[in-house]
């Protein structure tokens, strides 16, 4: 269950920014300024949110790739090709779905949520599998991390009455988690620790780390999803505001001007709607995010008074992880601002065409 729980998302090189996707345009003498801000917005936002996942995408071939993208002579034709489907992005996630890639993330999430106290033989190998070759890391994959964790519970056999006593009074707050808890994964991690024949020792190990590798893959799996979402919008918004300033060029010398300034407005309604629509999904985002650091709070507050050893060990992960959460809030909170300022430019534009 724990190596099924672990292994979420991949990480490793990435390959150059490719794509025949479609191009920002550069604004020239003459165009519209209506046109010019659209434009030089969506550019601004696609780089943005290159930039976002050169940081923190969970799969270092995306972050890598995302790297290159943005350092490229070729500006912004570069980063949204890079966005476009088929594109730089698009590659790097294939390239993250393979086995090697998995099996070298499985090794470095194991790093970042097993402690040298509490798992100190699994904390150990994983450290090696990371340093080693990729045979060593399928192997750790395969059957070190099991033996690694085998060894650590036979240490623990040593003080397990006082954490069987402790694990027993905190089978109640486990079971709140395993219900309430805003992570997918810390849910299944804690349903887990509290399944039929479980006893008190895979109560402890949710503690120790269980609960913590969960919480890393509800972290990796919201940035994928979000990533995954925002790609396709900003490559959606490239096609509108192209056919938007295409229908607006088509006003020149119109035969039927009504018609043509008719065109032009739907297009940038158009431009306008998918706007509103990408800015309220982010306000979502925030809530969600908003959700989660105040859950961490919570627990790292609980944490800093708890008395047990369970409860030391979760102190420092929680305050990173409200940390973490209060971070992607604000990235929302920024990505909704900058798809409201889309959408008020592209109002803007279509004011302007009607005339």
């Amino acid at each position: 269950m724990t190596v099924s729980l672990l292994a979420g998302g991949a990480l490793a090189g990435a390959p150059p920014a490719s794509g025949n996707g479609p191009v920002f345009a550069s604004a020239s003498v003459g165009e519209p300024t209506g046109q010019v801000s659209a434009l030089t917005a969506a550019a601004a936002g696609a780089r943005g949110r290159v930039l976002y996942l050169a940081k923190w995408h969970p799969a270092a071939e995306v972050r890598v790739s995302a790297w290159n993208a943005l350092r490229s002579s070729r500006g912004d034709e570069a980063v949204a090709e890079w966005l476009a489907p088929g594109g730089g992005f698009d590659y790097a996630k294939q390239r993250a779905r393979d086995v090697r890639s998995r099996n070298k993330a499985f090794c470095e999430r194991v790093v970042r949520t097993h402690t040298v106290e509490f798992s100190p033989e699994v904390r150990a190998a994983a450290e090696r599998a990371v340093r080693g070759t990729a045979a060593e890391q399928a192997a750790f994959v395969r059957t070190g991390y099991a033996e690694a964790q085998r060894r650590d519970r036979a240490a623990r056999e040593t003080d397990a009455q006082h954490q069987q006593e402790a694990a027993a009074k905190e089978r109640g707050f486990v079971g709140a988690i395993a219900a309430h808890d805003p992570g997918e994964q810390v849910r299944v991690a804690a349903q887990w620790a509290l399944r039929a024949g479980a006893t008190d020792a895979d109560v402890v190990e949710f503690f120790g780390y269980g609960w913590m590798a969960g919480a890393a893959l509800d972290l990796e799996g919201y940035r994928a999803r979000i990533a995954d979402a925002e790609v396709l919008r900003h490559h959606a918004l490239s096609l509108l505001i192209r056919d938007a300033v295409a229908a607006e060029e088509a006003l020149k010398g119109a035969a039927d001007v009504a018609k043509a300034r008719a065109e032009a407005e739907r297009a940038w309604k158009a431009v306008a709607e998918h706007a509103d629509t990408a800015g309220k999904a982010w306000l979502a985002e925030q809530e969600a995010a908003a959700a989660q650091a105040e859950n961490w709070r919570t627990i790292a507050d609980a944490a800093r008074t708890g008395a047990d050893e369970l409860w030391k060990a979760i102190a420092d992960p929680a305050r990173a992880n409200q940390d973490t959460w209060a971070r992607e809030q604000a990235e929302a909170a920024e990505a909704a601002k900058s798809w409201k300022d889309m959408l008020d430019r592209a109002q803007d534009s279509a004011q302007r065409v009607k005339g």
